[in-house]
């Protein structure tokens, strides 16, 4: 069901579903290095984090990792060699999400402690602690230009934090959510989100319009494609849904998973061809996207998988399960002494 604040002309349901498929099998070719997710991932390196890992991302080009979690710390990680490069503590409860600017110079972090924090990455040292949401901040997110933090709440609001200014108060709270904030995310002038009201709501922020979907269950992750056309949704009827930006027509539906307890992440891979998401069952589910079938079913072991993150550019796959982050690869490095392979 689609709602926005604007109303367009659309065209016939049935040729609006003939030119979005059309649409998306143009864009999903696979290419050589995709097209390995359908055999098999390596992992490579394995860290560990001392406590629950609630959260781990790429940064902007790939070469960093960061996690955060139960430990109340948000950590940095080189990839490649799996070196912890530094410890950022400052929250008072654990670290649920974060987030890297596109300079590599700045985090920022959200915590069960109701604050943000926004962080200098070479010193460690705490720039901002903001403050003004009336519960857990369950995500976090950067603009592009790293000059607006983004941060979605239990309290059901996301609020919009300028990192230049002094002022500690938002810049723009948005309240339109009848339950709690569980996924933020922002592309240039366009803003998702995620609610446990069963709502993906898309701001235009340029427009100044609001798209609302109902998914009718819980929302645990949003997110764009990389092409910008579809938004990908997970929720706990255990179902991952792809749809069109525009008019909200239903793509794709991807099951097999579990989740149905925890919010767990989904995300698209690198090139669009890949859907992924995290299981209650101790795997990761990849489908192709356009056909809808299960090219991989990834064992990463017997708990919860509770985060993924994908390279921006390349095969690579980031999980987190308990207190261990797990680095995949689409074949091993050279340099590793030992590697496990996963089919």
């Amino acid at each position: 069901m689609r709602t926005q604040g604007n109303s367009q002309p659309h065209l016939q349901r049935a040729a609006l579903r003939h030119t979005c498929r059309n649409r998306i099998r143009r864009r999903t070719r696979l290419p050589v290095c995709t097209a390995q997710l359908t055999k098999e991932l390596w992992l490579t390196i394995m860290l560990c984090h001392g406590g629950a890992v609630r959260a781990v991302r790429f940064n902007a080009d790939g070469n960093y990792l960061l996690s955060c979690g139960s430990d109340k710390s948000l950590k940095l990680w080189g990839v490649s060699r799996g070196t912890l490069l530094k410890t950022y503590s400052g929250h008072g409860y654990e670290v649920l999400d974060a987030d890297g600017s596109y300079d590599n110079s700045q985090l920022c972090s959200c915590s069960s402690d109701k604050s943000v924090i926004l962080w200098d990455v070479a010193s460690g040292q705490v720039i901002r602690k903001l403050r003004g949401h009336a519960g857990k901040v369950n995500c976090v997110q950067f603009n592009e230009e790293a000059t607006v933090i983004l941060s979605g709440s239990i309290d059901g609001t996301v609020r919009c934090w300028d990192t230049r200014s002094r002022r500690f108060e938002p810049i723009q709270v948005l309240d339109e959510a009848k339950d709690g904030i569980s996924s933020v995310k922002v592309v240039q002038h366009e803003l998702l989100t995620g609610s446990v009201d069963g709502r993906v709501r898309r701001y235009d922020l340029r427009m100044g319009q609001l798209h609302v979907d109902f998914i009718n269950s819980p929302i645990t992750c949003v997110c764009f494609s990389q092409d910008g056309q579809c938004t990908l949704s997970s929720s706990l009827d255990s179902v991952v849904r792809l749809l069109d930006k525009s008019t909200g027509e239903m793509l794709g539906e991807y099951t097999g998973h579990k989740m149905k307890s925890y919010k767990l992440d989904c995300c698209l891979s690198s090139k669009d061809t890949h859907v992924l998401s995290c299981s209650e069952d101790g795997h990761v589910y990849c489908w192709d996207l356009v056909e809808g079938s299960l090219s991989l079913k990834l064992p990463v072991g017997k708990a919860v998988v509770q985060s993924l993150s994908f390279h921006p550019t390349e095969t690579c796959l980031l999980t987190s399960m308990e207190g261990c982050v797990q680095v995949w690869a689409a074949e091993p490095e050279e340099t590793q002494d030992e590697v496990t392979m996963a089919t």
